[in-house]
């Protein structure tokens, strides 16, 4: 139960948060390094190119249900999904 509790405060917290990622914002900077240090150089890169985090990626945050994205990253990778793929599904905001 208190993990269910923790993803759904996770959940409300990052809908929240949302909008104002979308925002203009300065390339680098503390934001680009936590980001490259979380979620690795492409999210990083990404990010100071304009693109906001995919929520799969904020996924990997929430504690042990971050494996599930992680596996289901992972399979997808291994379906041979491509960056394309993704900007054709979930639009230039993020890909």
């Amino acid at each position: 139960m208190k993990a269910i509790a923790v993803l759904l405060v996770a959940l409300m917290a990052l809908v929240s948060i949302a909008p104002a990622a979308t925002a203009a914002h300065d390339t680098g900077g503390l934001v680009g390094g936590l980001i490259g240090c979380c979620f690795g150089v492409r999210s990083a890169t990404a990010y100071n190119d304009g693109k906001d985090l995919h929520w799969r990626e904020w996924g990997r945050l929430i504690p042990f249900a971050g494996f599930v994205f992680a596996i289901w990253d992972g399979v997808d990778g291994m379906n041979g999904r491509t960056t394309g793929n993704l900007a054709s599904e979930y639009g230039s905001t993020y890909y």
